[in-house]
Formats: structure tokens, C-alpha cells, sequence
């Protein structure tokens, strides 16, 4: 006896019956929509005026590959002070000093509240507010000799950086279970080497997700670096439309290496966050 038969005695046996596929018309009005707007986009510009040899051409030219190492070391250099003055700041937060905790939140606030823009402009005219800088007595020199488009940028975005990274590294710190705190107090740990041996290597696995995805994010924002003269992708390919006219070609090569680049480090950024969740249950079904 079937089991359909035994649940619903005196009603006839359905289960040799074909079954019916229901129709999900909004599903495919929606996916026919998306694929005509596709279909306009890529005719708009297959029948734009755009010269894609010109892209083939100057997307290996030396200006832009200089540009594009350029984008990747500020990106790393400005990421590395982002973190540290973000961990940094984070055990700022987390101290039971006062005046600690207030610098920190202070920091966080001015240069969250401000656009990343304005803070590289002001970096670069620097010389207005502080003429002669430098260490009384043993160095001095004149600002705008030592403000460089560089170290405006890397000033600008590696500390708009840190104020971000600072609560990412707050909240991985507070992931960490009080009771490890605890327990390397008891075994005579100071709190440096506790937060270095211990707190750090547990509060990874929440952080890196979130810092994976700002240094992505940094990689794109030193496109904004162009604003102060620093030699990045898009600077370089600027420079070149300028004398040329050629602007949109040289807007997808730019764009295209951004692309590339962001398709490079997400996978990079998978297996790193793999490394540190290693030893952690997890269950994915």
C-alpha cells in the first residue's frame, strides 16, 4: 500500500499523475526587462562615439602602467597607516583613561565628518595654516617643499583611513570574549602582549572581512588623489585626454584597470579571511 492511499483513504491515488510546472510570468517579464536594458547599454555604446582601438592602444601605455603602480603602492602605504592608527585608536577607545578615550572618539568623529576631498586639499595647501614645519632646534623646512602631492596623499588617505579602520578594529576587539582577557591576566600577561599574543589573533576573523573590503574601497579612492597632482591611473589618463580629446577611451582604460585590479584582491581577500578562520566550527549546510 502506498503511502498517499494510506493518509487519505477513499480518495483516489494522484501520484501517477503528471505534475504541472507553474509559470512564474514575473520572473521572466523581469529577466526580459534586464536583459533588453543590457542589450541598450552595450548598443549605446557599440554605436557611441568611442574609438576602442584607442583603448586597446593606451591601456598598456607606460604613463598608465606607472599610474597604476602608483595607485597600488598609496593604496597599500595609506591601508598600512589606516590600520595602525586605527588599532591604535581603537585600544584608545577601549581605555578606562578618559582624556584617552576622548582624543580618540574626537579623531574619529572630525575625520569621519568630513569628506576625504576636502581633507586632501587642505593636507596639500598645508603652507597656508603652517608655514615652516618641523622640530625646534635640530629641523626645520619650508611646508610647501615638504608637502609633496605624495605625502599629501598618503597624510590624507591614511588618515581618513585610520578612523574608519578604528571602529572596525573596536568592534573585532570586542568580539573577543571577556574571559580571555582575563585568563592571560592570570597567567602575568601585560596588556600589550595580551592584546598582541592573544585578543589580536581571535578579533582577526571578525576584522578582516571589513578591512578587505576598505582596502578595495582605498584602491578606488586614490583615484581622488588626482585632485592634488599625485600620478595615479586616472591622473595619467587625464593628462593624456587633455592633449588628445580622446576622454571617454581613456575613462574605460581607467576604469577598466580599477576592475582588474578589485577582481584581483577579492579572491586574495577569500583566502585570507580562510587563513584565520581556521580551527573555528562551522557549519554551512
Amino acid at each position: 500500500m502506498s503511502s498517499g492511499r494510506a493518509l487519505a483513504e477513499g480518495f483516489p491515488d494522484l501520484t501517477g499523475l503528471p505534475t504541472a510546472r507553474r509559470t512564474h510570468w514575473g520572473r521572466w517579464i523581469a529577466a526580459g526587462l534586464i536583459v533588453v536594458v543590457l542589450a541598450l547599454i552595450g548598443r549605446a555604446f557599440a554605436q557611441g562615439q568611442i574609438e576602442w582601438a584607442y583603448v586597446g592602444r593606451f591601456l598598456t601605455m607606460p604613463v598608465i602602467l606607472h599610474g597604476i603602480v602608483n595607485t597600488l603602492t598609496m593604496a597599500v602605504l595609506a591601508m598600512s597607516l589606516g590600520i595602525v592608527l586605527g588599532l591604535v585608536v581603537a585600544v584608545m577607545r577601549l581605555s578606562p583613561n578618559p582624556v584617552l578615550k576622548g582624543v580618540a572618539a574626537g579623531y574619529t568623529w572630525l575625520f569621519r565628518g568630513t569628506p576625504l576631498i576636502l581633507q586632501l586639499l587642505l593636507w596639500f595647501n598645508l603652507a597656508l595654516v603652517f608655514p615652516v614645519i618641523g622640530i625646534p632646534g635640530l629641523w626645520s623646512a619650508k611646508s610647501v617643499e615638504v608637502m609633496t602631492p605624495f605625502l599629501a596623499a598618503l597624510l590624507g588617505l591614511g588618515i581618513n583611513q585610520g578612523a574608519y579602520t578604528s571602529e572596525v578594529m573596536r568592534a573585532g576587539l570586542l568580539s573577543v570574549d571577556t574571559g580571555q582577557y582575563e585568563a592571560a591576566q592570570a597567567i602575568g600577561m601585560g596588556r600589550l602582549k595580551a592584546l598582541y599574543r592573544i585578543i589580536l589573533p581571535q578579533a582577526m576573523r571578525v576584522v578582516l572581512p571589513p578591512l578587505g573590503n576598505e582596502f578595495i574601497g582605498m584602491v578606488k579612492a586614490t583615484s581622488l588623489a588626482s585632485v592634488i597632482q599625485f600620478p595615479e591611473v586616472l591622473h595619467a589618463a587625464e593628462n593624456i585626454y587633455y592633449a588628445n580629446s580622446r576622454v571617454i577611451e581613456l575613462l574605460i582604460v581607467a576604469g577598466l584597470w580599477y576592475l582588474l585590479v578589485v577582481s584581483i584582491l577579492t579572491p586574495l581577500q577569500m583566502l585570507l579571511e580562510r587563513r584565520f578562520a581556521r580551527g573555528t566550527a562551522r557549519i554551512t549546510r
